[in-house]
């Protein structure tokens, strides 16, 4: 016989293929097997045909082409021998599926089955239906299929129910006809059918409202019953599994239970007893007992149950929580979780078994335990919750202290109701993990020191021990160089102590040296030694002494390659040396920050993020307007108004409010309110910002030479920003002789400073500027002097009046 007939054995051909050394050799008589195939089918050789689909199903399953057999499952099905229909079935489930437009000539054939007199060709055809069946296939076998529910052999029963399964996921609108076959299906005796059943009726509620409610009341009786029976059942070595009774029957019902009590009152209080009865009398000693009591313990938590049986199924996690075996902890974790919302004080019981897996040393029980930890805290438990936690921080792993330090900052910004627990806390956790604390943490910590002014001598003093032992933290090294930078002088002169303070002396030295260390630290980056040159350039002002030696160390930074610690050191050196009238003024301490505010921005960035994303998917209503998301269409903005587009989107733009940003472009909030600009006002200064001009040639700005107040000495006035080279050459709209709104540089209870501009005709690159300076009180001032400062790309002008004014260029530190 030819090896690769048709009539070749099925084993023949298995032996062949593994005989082969290399793929291509496979691929041969694969070839060769394939062609013999086709030759049988287009002879119609019906006496190998079975043994043809055989061979064809193998070469399937080792992933060649097989599609030109399928048409052979159709005729196997069609016959009448049952060994026949058994390998077209088989070869229909496994060659097609039900995308496939040939499934649609096999209905016939299926329906004829399903009513033959074989039992076990009606086996097959149920089989087939359920692993094959489509939507349309679905509608027109329905009929048969629950029929079948209703017979006497239990294994028709089974595959019957297990096909109608089936049909429900693709039709659900057939679900109402399997209500009552499916409720009878649970007074069976045989375990496979009451799990085929079960399974329906849990199929059936998901499809249905209907269907649940009729089940709710027609089986809940029933599930009880079998939920007993299989509960107290004797010995039964056909369905025993580790000294258990039939335990997927047990899953099955209870999940079932589960859904059917689910909101409804009085199905569950009928459930309640059974549950108690399985979550007591079932041993958690071996695998098969733990899912029986997990699932009850499921279903008690998802029905209407009394607090005591919660109670009870509580305490069943709480057990598995001291189990050896790692998955039945992790899931009992998950469902702790679920039960703090349901019963939070029964779930507070176990709070040490919980912090105890938060050191557990599989990694997944460790992130689920610390995050039951985190909803379990409230405010009578955060001081010792907090306390084991950061006591743990100090011994966890590397990869977990991430997320430890993640959620104790959580817990202590969320809980702490004091401010000096709050600052103790934190300073404990920069200590510990510090360089795994993000931005916002310590960010919100230096705002809160600063909103608390009887502890700001404590937590400098605080910070300074703790960076003595563990500056290695980045985090940590940032708040105390701040926090010493703005409060050196309360560190060295122990201002604000407590009595529970033990008594430090610290020079100021001492404080100058921890601010070096932290900028000379090869782990420090570019934000750490930037705060710490801030912090040198404070404690100069603070510290007189010392202020030597804090410009040799700035002084240091000169060459550094990186650009702005360069620039840092060469700026507050000038600062230090040559300047050192105005030193204190510029180092003074910062304004108290609103905590508030802060708080709220920190909130609400997430929510302003996702505002940003809808606002840049709005579409365009137009070519020159935008369609807002409230509605309102923006119209379009003059060429010259609105060239920044700084009017806002929520209301339309207006020459007054263009005018009032084009104020602010030249003198910031220093406008007065009483100066209103005359027409035309809004654009004449945005010509005036882009004053035309050669753009190489020099921005001048001249010093008042006339003053038409007292002399006296006052505080440092506002500057006033210079314009300046102008971009546009030659705009035909431009006046010759431009009125310019005065505005007021600077006012206080004593003095007023008002700045009037002028131009030269035919120098357009020089503004005169007019300074008016008004004695507001009953006192007469002397030795007067007034310094101006303009940015480096322009050039101050030096035209004194018999007045002597002192006119200083102070260029701008960055």
């Amino acid at each position: 016989m030819n090896p690769f007939s048709s009539g070749t054995r099925l084993r023949d051909m298995i032996r062949a293929i593994r005989a082969c050394k290399t793929a291509a050799e496979e691929r041969a008589v694969v070839r060769k097997e394939c062609a013999a195939i086709r030759a049988a089918i287009s002879e119609n050789d019906p006496d190998y045909r079975h043994r043809n689909l055989a061979k064809l199903m193998f070469i399937h399953m080792l992933g060649y082409p097989t599609h030109f057999g399928q048409m052979e499952c159709l005729k196997l099905i069609a016959s009448a021998g049952f060994p026949e229909k058994r390998i077209g079935y088989l070869g229909l489930m496994l060659l097609l599926d039900e995308r496939q437009e040939v499934l649609m000539l096999v209905t016939n054939s299926l329906k004829q089955d399903l009513n033959h007199s074989n039992q076990y060709i009606v086996g097959l055809a149920l089989c087939a239906l359920g692993n094959i069946c489509s939507a349309e296939m679905a509608r027109d076998l329905a009929p048969e299929v629950e029929r079948l529910l209703q017979t006497r052999d239990p294994n028709i029963k089974k595959k019957a129910a297990l096909c109608s399964i089936r049909i429900i996921r693709k039709v659900p609108d057939l679900a109402e006809n399997f209500m009552g076959p499916a409720s009878s299906l649970l007074k069976e005796k045989h375990h496979g059918v009451l799990i085929a059943g079960v399974q329906l009726c849990t199929d059936l509620c998901k499809a249905s409202t209907i269907a649940l409610e009729y089940l709710r009341k027609n089986c809940t009786e029933g599930l009880v019953r079998i939920l007993r029976d299989v509960s107290n059942s004797p010995y039964a070595p056909e369905y025993d599994i580790a000294g258990i009774t039939d335990p997927f029957l047990h899953i099955r019902v209870l999940r079932l239970m589960r859904m059917l009590g689910q909101g409804d009152a009085d199905s569950s209080e009928y459930m309640n007893d059974i549950l108690a009865q399985v979550a007591t009398k079932t041993e958690s000693n071996k695998n098969a007992g733990n899912a029986i009591l997990y699932e009850c313990v499921e279903t008690i938590m998802g029905i209407e149950a009394t607090s005591g049986l919660r109670v009870l199924a509580i305490n069943i996690l709480g057990r598995f929580l001291s189990n050896r075996d790692n998955n039945i902890r992790y899931v009992a974790l998950n469902m702790l979780m679920k039960a703090v919302t349901v019963d939070s004080q029964a779930v507070q019981r176990h709070r040490t078994t919980i912090l105890e897996c938060v050191k557990d040393s599989d990694a997944s029980i460790r992130k689920r335990a610390l995050e039951l930890v985190f909803l379990l805290v409230n405010d009578t438990n955060v001081k010792s919750l907090t306390k084991e936690l950061i006591d743990h921080l100090e011994v966890s792993d590397q990869e977990f202290k991430g997320d430890l330090t993640a959620k104790i900052c959580s817990i202590v910004e969320k809980f702490s109701q004091e401010k000096l627990w709050y600052i103790d806390q934190m300073c404990k956790v920069l200590s510990l993990a510090g360089n795994h604390v993000k931005d916002d943490v310590w960010h919100a910590l230096i705002v809160m020191i600063s909103n608390a002014p009887d502890l700001q001598g404590y937590a400098v003093r605080s910070l300074y021990k703790a960076f003595r032992t563990s500056n290695e933290q980045e985090s940590l090294v940032r708040v105390t160089v701040w926090c010493i930078g703005e409060y050196g002088e309360m560190l060295v002169n122990n201002v604000g102590v407590l009595e529970m303070e033990e008594p430090m002396t610290v020079t100021e030295s001492d404080a100058v040296d921890v601010v070096e260390v932290a900028l000379q630290h090869h782990s420090s980056d570019i934000t750490t030694r930037a705060m710490s040159l801030v912090a040198l350039l404070k404690l100069s002002s603070r510290f007189p002494p010392t202020s030597e030696r804090i410009r040799e160390i700035v002084m240091q930074h000169k060459g550094n390659v990186e650009l702005e610690l360069q620039q840092r050191s060469l700026e507050f050196n000038s600062i230090i040396q040559r300047h050192p009238n105005i030193k204190s003024s510029l180092v003074e301490r910062m304004p108290v920050l609103d905590e508030s505010a802060y708080i709220g921005k920190r909130a609400g960035s997430s929510q302003a993020t996702l505002s940003a994303d809808k606002s840049s998917q709005t579409t365009s209503s137009g070519p020159s307007s935008l369609k807002l998301p409230n509605g309102v269409t923006k119209p379009p903005a003059a060429p010259l108004m609105d060239l920044l587009d700084l009017s806002s989107d929520d209301a339309p733009v207006s020459t007054s409010s263009t005018t009032d940003f084009l104020h602010d472009l030249l003198g910031g909030d220093s406008i007065s309110p009483g100066v209103a600009p005359s027409g035309g006002a809004g654009t004449d200064i945005l010509m005036d910002l882009l004053s035309i001009g050669s753009p190489s040639a020099p921005t001048d700005v001249l010093v008042p030479n006339a003053i038409s107040s007292k002399q006296g000495n006052a505080p440092e006035p506002k500057i006033a920003p210079a314009p300046v080279m102008d971009l546009l050459d030659g705009l035909p709209s431009r006046e010759e002789n431009p009125v310019y709104p005065s505005i007021t540089a600077f006012e206080s209870s004593t003095l007023k400073i008002t700045f009037s501009f002028t131009k030269q005709p035919g120098n357009l690159q020089a503004t005169v500027i007019q300074a008016t300076f008004t004695n507001l009180s009953s006192s007469a001032y002397t030795d007067f002097i007034f310094q101006a400062a303009v940015p480096k790309i322009l050039l101050l002008c030096n035209c004194f009046n018999a007045l002597d004014l002192i006119v200083a260029l102070i260029f701008k530190c960055k």
